[in-house]
């Protein structure tokens, strides 16, 4: 029914295992002329059915697995099913009084190449695979008929669509309340999302438990929130009763979100201002301690080659926000760079303590809330990597 690949030898074993992808030098032959973005079939070199699959000749990922039902036909019912089980799984751990998450993540979800995010009555979703792309109609048809949304936003773009030979695309795909801002709930507290101008869809929805911890631990504390794009770590430790929250962001229109956020949410700017300034500048020129510090920055790493210069950037601003951090004080530090993997960021902070002179210990390992789900056998999905650190 579909075109087929043959794996060499042994190269069959991650895909059992359950790790979705099949790079190109693991496939020793074909039957078919698949395009990319076609759905194929995955067999082993003795002509065992292994997985149904996306094909792409472009990229070194040239399959990413959808389903070991071999048999299956991938059409709208398909991805019927796989919506309405996204959606059973976020029923059960999102709280009423949240209106903002994700409901789709990728290969997380089986949707290989898709994210789809909830904002109240939008739902905001980008495609960066060949292989989703021809399966956009199907998909879409399932995202209105099964949620009813107001509207439906794209924002495809980025590196990853032109590696797979597609053009960049964003705009409305559904809905005649064509707005560019909605206003969301998350966990009480309220903020409006840009999803057209804003950070990826607008909102970083995987940091939502992370806030909830921080902010109740925020209590009687002077807190300092770097990179604190439109100010939800900020929002959290003044609900959560810090004395004094302080967010400094580069981003003239990120301070007036946070700002926003924190007069719609009833806390002063008086009391919990918010300062544009450079993050690394900032810091270096500090005066005082905390006793409590976020760092949650951009991507430092968005490929390969940036590693070396994004271990750097790291190291500079947690080494320089562990000397302002009190006696006692707790370190929240993230980064969010799918190439700077979780032991290499550990190296990372431990060495800024070591150069601060700080005696640190780890409290816990932060990562994505569960709306953010991984495959088992896929580690690299696993993007976000946080450490909570006290000074002793």
């Amino acid at each position: 029914m579909y075109p087929e690949i043959t794996l060499k030898r042994g190269r069959e074993v991650s895909l059992r295992r359950g790790h979705p992808w099949v790079f190109s030098g693991a496939i020793a032959g074909m039957k078919g002329k698949p395009g990319d973005g076609d759905v194929v079939l995955a067999k082993d070199s003795q002509g065992r059915g292994l997985a149904l699959g996306f094909f792409n000749s472009r990229t070194d990922i040239a399959f990413r697995a959808l389903t070991r039902e071999t048999g299956r036909v991938i059409d709208a019912s398909f991805w019927e099913e796989r919506v309405l089980a996204a959606r059973q799984l976020r029923e059960r751990i999102i709280g009423k009084n949240t209106s903002a998450y994700r409901l789709i993540n990728a290969e997380g979800d089986g949707f290989p190449g898709l994210i789809a995010d909830i904002y109240n009555d939008t739902v905001v979703c980008s495609i960066t695979t060949a292989g989703m792309e021809k399966q956009r109609e199907n998909v879409l048809e399932v995202l209105i008929g099964n949620l009813k949304p107001a509207r439906i936003y794209e924002q495809s773009a980025g590196r990853s669509r032109s590696m797979e030979g597609l053009n960049q695309r964003k705009g409305f795909l559904y809905g005649s309340d064509q707005k560019g801002s909605v206003r969301v709930m998350e966990n009480g507290h309220l903020f409006e999302v840009d999803f057209i101008g804003g950070q990826k869809t607008g909102f970083f929805l995987d940091q939502r438990i992370n806030r909830e911890r921080l902010g109740a631990l925020a209590r009687g504390m002077t807190v300092l929130n770097c990179f604190c794009y439109t100010g939800a770590f900020s929002v959290y430790t003044a609900a959560g009763g810090a004395k004094k929250v302080i967010s400094v962001d580069s981003s003239e229109s990120a301070c007036a979100a946070a700002l926003e956020h924190l007069k719609i949410n009833g806390f002063s700017p008086e009391d919990h201002p918010v300062i544009e300034a450079d993050m690394f500048e900032y810091l270096r020129n500090l005066q005082g301690s905390f006793g409590m510090i976020i760092l949650d920055p951009p991507a430092f790493a968005k490929t390969k080659r940036d590693v070396p210069k994004a271990t750097r950037g790291y190291k500079e601003i947690n080494m320089q926000a562990m000397k302002h951090l009190a006696q006692g004080g707790m370190l929240a530090t993230f980064s969010c760079s799918n190439f700077i993997e979780e032991d290499l960021f550990y190296k990372i902070v431990q060495g800024a303590a070591r150069d601060a002179m700080a005696d640190v210990q780890l409290l816990a390992r932060l990562e994505a809330g569960p709306d953010h789900p991984l495959a088992l056998g896929h580690p690299e999905g696993r993007y976000l990597k946080g450490l909570l650190l006290r000074k002793s």
